[in-house]
């Protein structure tokens, strides 16, 4: 298998100039984000952070980078330099341990500079939408009890997916998916299309079947979630292993345009409720979704984030990976979702992303597992803005880089 796939991959870098313009729309332009260096007393609320469980967080992320050469580039533009300029910052902070909150926060302020983020130099631009998600809930079985219940596939053998940025430096952080016949890459079956039966029985492995297909949706928009299996009284951890190549499609946008729901109603919450209330057309709903994920069995922490590490609660924010790197640092102040609670203002890490989270100004906060986490990412429609924590060495790269992008 691994000789055929490098085979397949070979086989993809030869029509990729084909499949860009023969796939159809042009990609959407992505502004580049503008970097403006302050201090730390600009940024509202600094001194109230966590600052210790900050750093255990910063060192989840630095495990991951002292391994990496120290040639590679550690994001997908010149301003977040190499893993070897991130490395002394990460392999301090990998020696310091159970410092108190002001030590902690001494630490960031000596190997870190602030830098506001915006999409442009205008100040109105440093605002940006968060949004929310959560590690979900549901019951299921191992073996298939019913005809009503929805299978959790796994990754299948034949489905390739490709990292674009891999041949050509301006498609960094898109990725096609696919499944190769005679040398040529094809699209691969849509969710309805996987709903219906479609994968061959040789693809179809599965980790589980959920009781419920609208809780096997929620599941795929996730990425991850913890099954109860009824039927060997275990609870299991699943993460997102793949996806089908099909572009994410917000279906609470289609029961705005049917007039379903509203922009001031539309939540997980009520998108869910409506599903639930209309069985007989949630289908044709969800299917409107092409979008498929395929998943793994987790053991251990979890669930994982695309940095590969798994994530914190409160504290992971998946951001746009076609701009940013993982494991870089940010400081944010967003709206909470619950009016009556004061904004977040906290050190996140860039540790994850998704289809829909795109923009330099843009995040999607992991709220964690339970009712609590459910409820604040189903609300989360949040403004807000951010700062890039970077390494002081950092400094003449920004530089020049801001200057090629006036």
């Amino acid at each position: 298998m691994g000789q055929s796939l490098r085979l397949s991959y070979l086989a993809f870098a030869l029509l990729l100039p084909f499949l860009v313009t023969a796939c159809g729309e042009k990609p959407e332009e992505i502004k580049k984000p503008h970097f403006k260096e302050v201090t730390f007393s600009a940024l509202k609320g600094w001194q109230n952070d966590n600052f210790s469980e900050a750093l255990d967080v910063l060192q989840k992320s630095c495990a991951r980078i002292i391994h990496r050469p120290d040639e590679h580039k550690f994001g997908p533009d010149t301003w977040s330099g190499t893993y070897g300029d991130w490395k002394p910052t990460c392999q301090k902070a990998l020696t310091v341990i159970d410092l108190g909150n002001g030590e902690a926060r001494a630490f960031f302020e000596e190997y870190f500079t602030p830098y506001s983020i915006g999409a442009s130099k205008r100040k109105k631009d440093k605002d940006g939408l968060f949004t929310g998600y959560y590690e979900p809930s549901l019951r299921g079985t191992k073996e298939k009890m019913s005809e009503s219940q929805s299978p959790l596939y796994t990754r299948p053998d034949d489905l390739i997916m490709v990292q674009l940025g891999d041949f050509r430096d301006d498609l960094k952080g898109r990725r096609i998916a696919g499944r190769v016949v005679n040398g040529r890459l094809f699209p691969y079956e849509d969710r309805a299309e996987i709903e219906a039966g479609k994968l061959s029985p040789a693809r179809q492995d599965i980790i589980a079947w959920a009781n419920d297909p609208v809780d096997a949706f929620f599941l795929q928009i996730q990425g991850s979630g913890r099954i109860y299996l009824e039927d060997t009284m275990e609870e299991i951890r699943v993460g997102y292993a793949a996806q089908n190549g099909h572009p994410y499609f917000a279906i609470g946008r289609a029961l705005i345009d049917k007039g379903e729901l509203t922009k001031e109603t539309v939540s997980l919450q009520t998108i869910r409720a409506w599903l639930e209330a209309n069985p007989e057309r949630a289908a044709a709903i969800m299917n409107l979704n092409k979008s498929y994920v395929f998943f793994t069995k987790l053991e251990g922490d979890g669930p994982l984030g695309g940095e590969g590490i798994a994530l914190t609660p409160g504290r992971s924010l998946a951001i746009d990976h076609s701009l940013y790197p993982y494991g870089m640092p940010l400081w944010v102040d967003i709206e909470h979702p619950d009016e009556n609670l004061p904004a977040i203002r906290r050190v996140m890490m860039a540790q994850d992303t998704g289809g829909a989270i795109r923009g330099a100004v843009r995040g999607d906060v992991f709220w964690g597992h339970g009712e609590e986490a459910e409820y604040y990412a189903g609300h989360m429609k949040s403004e807000g803005q951010y700062w890039a924590l970077l390494p002081k060495s950092l400094a003449p790269a920004i530089t020049a880089y801001q200057q090629t992008i006036q």
